[in-house]
């Protein structure tokens, strides 16, 4: 049975989210305030959060930074639950490191069909990493991605990369060469394809840019093809 953790201050809504994941047999722990759902990850690391923006005193989005800086919880998926609709919003969202977002009011049985995506999702990723990633060290030039280990080092010293960051770095270095859209990077990355949310792909892009590529333009990994996308550099 899955644990999922629910982060929001009205009871209304928390007691709506928690009937409906009960109904689906999902074990629901929960919070109104953020600094307390923080610690309820860090001691029941559970599979999922279900996480309100506007929180007493911290905030969504900063529960999601620090999630982000801790390696024990920077992989529990997150859906961030929001009352703003903005593009720039959701940006922010899947940028401090959530997985999914969704906008109140929001359908139940929506929710419930999002929170099986992303529980299926992670369970092909330790599928993936145990039987076909284990042991494997993908080297390129200066550059190494341990895939088994979700560590990448640059001329031997180890970067800090999110868990996306990650992603969207072994996707491409996998397939240097092939041109991918921010559509097609969104649907085989995050999971979903959206192109409201499309400028998430830049955001990160431009991170692991400049986590990478200390000399723009001299150490460039990852190309721009205008009008279309981003490649590895096939020949580096």
């Amino acid at each position: 049975m899955s644990k999922i953790l629910v982060v929001e201050d009205e009871k209304n809504i928390l007691e709506l989210v928690r009937f409906n994941l009960e109904r689906e047999g999902y074990e629901v722990i929960s919070t109104t305030d953020g600094a307390c759902g923080l610690e309820m990850v860090r001691e029941e690391l559970p599979d999922l959060i279900i996480l309100d923006v506007m929180l007493p005193g911290m905030n969504g989005l900063e529960v999601c930074r620090e999630l982000q800086q801790d390696s024990a919880t920077r992989f529990i998926p997150v859906i961030i639950l929001s009352a703003r609709a903005e593009e720039l919003d959701r940006v922010l969202g899947l940028e401090m490191g959530a997985d999914d977002y969704i906008v109140k009011p929001f359908s139940p049985r929506e929710l419930v069909a999002r929170v099986k995506a992303r529980l299926r999702r992670s369970v092909l990723i330790e599928i993936r990493d145990e039987e076909k990633l284990a042991g494997r060290v993908l080297e390129i030039g200066r550059l190494v991605i341990d895939e088994e280990k979700y560590a990448v080092y640059l001329s031997g010293v180890k970067q800090d990369l999110t868990q996306k960051e990650f992603e969207l770095l072994c996707y491409l270095a996998r397939r240097r060469g092939k041109v991918f859209t921010r559509e097609q990077l969104l649907a085989q990355v995050w999971g979903y394809d959206n192109p409201v949310d499309s400028r998430t792909v830049d955001v990160h892009i431009r991170h692991i840019r400049q986590k990478l590529e200390p000399e723009p333009g001299v150490c460039e990994l990852i190309e721009t093809v205008r009008g279309v996308g981003y490649r590895f550099k096939e020949d580096t």
